[in-house]
């Protein structure tokens, strides 16, 4: 079940969700929007030009209220709001469809567990010709919040949880990783 504007205000009230900061405005009709935090990171060039699932991936992180993101260009950043979701509860990151219509794309895995907590990690793509200027604070997308038949019986308790500011991937931490063995 897709929870109500009315349901998301409750929530916050009673403190069974978290989100911070947030204002009414945010609160939408089935969603809750999301906006640009100040951290944006990009992957730091490698001698071999290669990056690997095996290895910790290197990122040149800059804090700023404004990036220009060229074309072509894939840029991690972050929300601007600090979510705690509680273990029966479910998100889904969609992008806003202005943005995407000026060749923005916007996503994260598309998916925030029930339990996790953290800032969300955003992975934007501009598929432009021209560059596109992004400034912190800005809407760039929404969270639809999903209810969850049941409480988990293993919430969110991974690689990401807690994470704030534009965190890089830790698939080298993933168990399959030959590596960690």
């Amino acid at each position: 079940m897709i929870l109500s504007d009315r349901t998301i205000l409750k929530m916050l009230e009673e403190k069974t969700l978290t989100i911070e900061p947030v204002t009414k405005e945010q609160i939408q009709p089935a969603s809750v929007d999301i906006r640009l935090g100040r951290t944006f990171s990009v992957v730091d060039d490698t001698p071999s030009s290669v990056i690997t699932l095996e290895n910790e991936i290197k990122y040149k992180t800059i804090t700023t209220d404004t990036y220009l993101i060229m074309p072509g260009q894939f840029v991690l950043a972050t929300t601007m709001e600090y979510f705690e979701l509680p273990d029966n509860l479910t998100a889904f990151v969609e992008g806003r469809s202005s943005l995407g219509r000026m060749g923005l794309f916007i996503q994260n895995a598309g998916w925030v567990d029930p339990g996790f907590k953290g800032e969300i990690t955003l992975e934007l793509y501009n598929a432009n010709r021209c560059a596109i200027e992004l400034k912190a604070g800005r809407r760039v997308g929404q969270l639809v919040f999903a209810e969850m038949d049941d409480h988990a019986l293993n919430p969110y308790d991974g690689k990401y949880q807690g994470q704030k500011g534009a965190t890089g991937s830790r698939v080298f931490k993933d168990a399959e990783n030959p590596l960690t063995k």
